[in-house]
């Protein structure tokens, strides 16, 4: 199987959930000093909101199984993805005021990791 974008291989499935893992082991310092993720304490706003984005995607699937009109289709993919990036903005938002103001204290080379980290997911963020 070949991306289209790239003509390379994709990326099996059990992979991605290997580096899933690898990167939800990782803690920071600010995690050890608090016991706590930057979202930790909106946390069950967030599995609402994730949860309210499952169910758009859901609907997806429901819209393409009813043979519903391609743009209304295209409407809801919008909405998902501007659901998903929003989410995305509050939780880099929750991460730079927790882990990386937390790791700008100590200084040196974690705050310097802690800054690459933020601006390759900030990199991630903007291709999508």
């Amino acid at each position: 199987m070949t991306t289209a974008k790239t003509g390379q291989a994709a990326e099996p499935q059990e992979a991605v959930v290997d580096t899933v893992a690898e990167a939800t082991s990782e803690c920071c310092s600010a995690h050890a000093a608090t016991g706590e993720h930057g979202y930790s304490k909106d946390k069950e706003a967030h599995l609402k909101r994730l949860r309210r984005i499952e169910g758009q995607i859901r609907g997806l699937q429901r819209m393409v199984d009813e043979d519903v009109y391609c743009i209304d289709i295209l409407t809801q993919v919008s909405a998902s993805t501007k659901a998903l990036q929003s989410f995305a903005l509050q939780l880099l938002e929750e991460h730079l005021r927790h882990c990386v103001a937390h790791a700008a204290l100590d200084g040196g080379a974690e705050m310097d990791a802690k800054v690459a980290e933020a601006t390759a997911a900030i990199a991630r963020l903007m291709r999508t």
